[in-house]
């Protein structure tokens, strides 16, 4: 049994000149969807769309900027969404559930668990979960940023097969074909790293009614092939490719899941915690982390930044400030100023009080590239 994450964008939803609902399109994305679930794929739907169709029934000409009114005019488009969505799937007696997330709950290792559980529990059921962020109540600092992020991590969280990331292009070019008529299309890619040879050019921008934009699905790509989840980026008008690319059509721009190097817990201090600040490490630090396995001592750290207490994830940087690796810090900010490049049996008369011996103990440490 495979397990399919689909994720729709606002630019799919909703119509470019109105912001109003793509009915036609919506209405082939439920049928191609309940299809994929009626042959005995779990099926997962992350969309889209909430503040666009808020901005259009509130009459709004452009998207909010202000936090507060754009989680306002989320709450007013998330029960029109999720109203549309149970209708059409209804009629196809395909029973769905709403499930709304914030950073918080891929933060907090409980959470995760328990949404882990969740999600599996309601895929057991045969429903189609419906994700969207909890734009209404979600805090600046721990928001996603766009539901590209979330889809990759809700794909992570319940170990899915597929990551479909449905946008206004068939698929990703060298350059923005709107604007470059010879950009070359991309089929294949194996590796982060090919992108940078191609010289990709992304952008940044997103369409008028969304946040996302190509830069925001290859992170997103990233984060999912690195959990070991197959990532395509093709046409959100045509949901119907779904179907031809799992039967080997090569449409759209596949991402090719990379080898497994962490367990679950790793994987989640990786991707889902936000750091709170970052450790300059020695390059003997360096090589004694990415290449021996090591735990991180004081000794090996030359500068902090940030404001954090003990238990938080922070990220940890070689001497030109390259993230090398991520982990759970047992010192506070405030701390760990005082023991920088200390040797461990020196810390208790530092500090006062007997405290650990390693800064991140390395079962709490991810090297991240190296």
């Amino acid at each position: 049994m495979t397990t399919i994450v689909v994720k729709v964008g606002t630019s799919s939803l909703t119509q470019s000149n109105t912001g109003q609902l793509a009915l036609s399109t919506i209405a082939k994305l439920v049928e191609t969807l309940t299809h994929l679930r009626s042959c005995g794929h779990h099926v997962v739907l992350v969309s889209s769309g909430a503040v666009g169709i808020g901005c259009g029934r509130l009459g709004l000409k452009s998207r909010p900027q202000r936090i507060a009114l754009k989680q306002a005019v989320a709450a007013v488009g998330q029960g029109r969404l999720m109203r549309v969505y149970d209708d059409f799937f209804t009629t196809l007696q395909q029973p769905i559930a709403q499930v709304l997330l914030s950073r918080r709950d891929f933060i907090q290792r409980s959470c995760y668990v328990n949404a882990s559980a969740t999600f599996g529990e309601l895929l057991e059921l045969g429903v189609i979960p419906v994700v969207n962020e909890n734009d209404t109540v979600a805090v600046d600092e721990l928001k996603f940023g766009d539901n590209d992020t979330l889809s990759a991590m809700v794909a992570s969280l319940i170990a899915a097969d597929w990551l479909f990331l449905l946008t206004d292009v068939d698929r990703l070019y060298s350059a923005d074909p709107r604007e470059v008529p010879n950009a070359q299309p991309i089929a294949l890619v194996s590796n982060m790293a090919q992108l940078e040879e191609l010289q990709v050019q992304t952008g940044a921008a997103g369409s008028q009614w969304g946040t996302g934009g190509m830069v925001t699905k290859i992170e997103a790509a990233r984060i999912a092939t690195s959990a070991g989840v197959r990532t395509v980026i093709t046409e959100g008008r045509y949901p119907e490719t779904i179907e031809k690319i799992l039967q080997g059509e090569p449409l759209g721009t596949q991402f090719e899941p990379q080898p497994q190097t962490h367990n679950a817990r790793k994987h989640w201090i990786a991707y889902s915690l936000v750091p709170t600040g970052k450790l300059y490490l020695d390059p003997g630090a360096v090589t004694a982390i990415c290449q021996g396995g090591k735990s991180l001592l004081a000794a090996g750290i030359t500068k902090i930044e940030g404001d954090f207490d003990s238990s938080e994830a922070v990220q940890l940087c070689d001497n030109h400030g390259s993230e090398v690796a991520r982990g759970l810090v047992k010192y506070s900010s405030t701390e760990l100023q005082k023991i920088l490049g200390c040797q461990s049996e020196e810390i208790p008369t530092i500090l006062g009080y007997e405290a650990a011996k390693e800064v991140i103990h390395r079962d709490d440490l991810v090297v991240i590239c190296y």
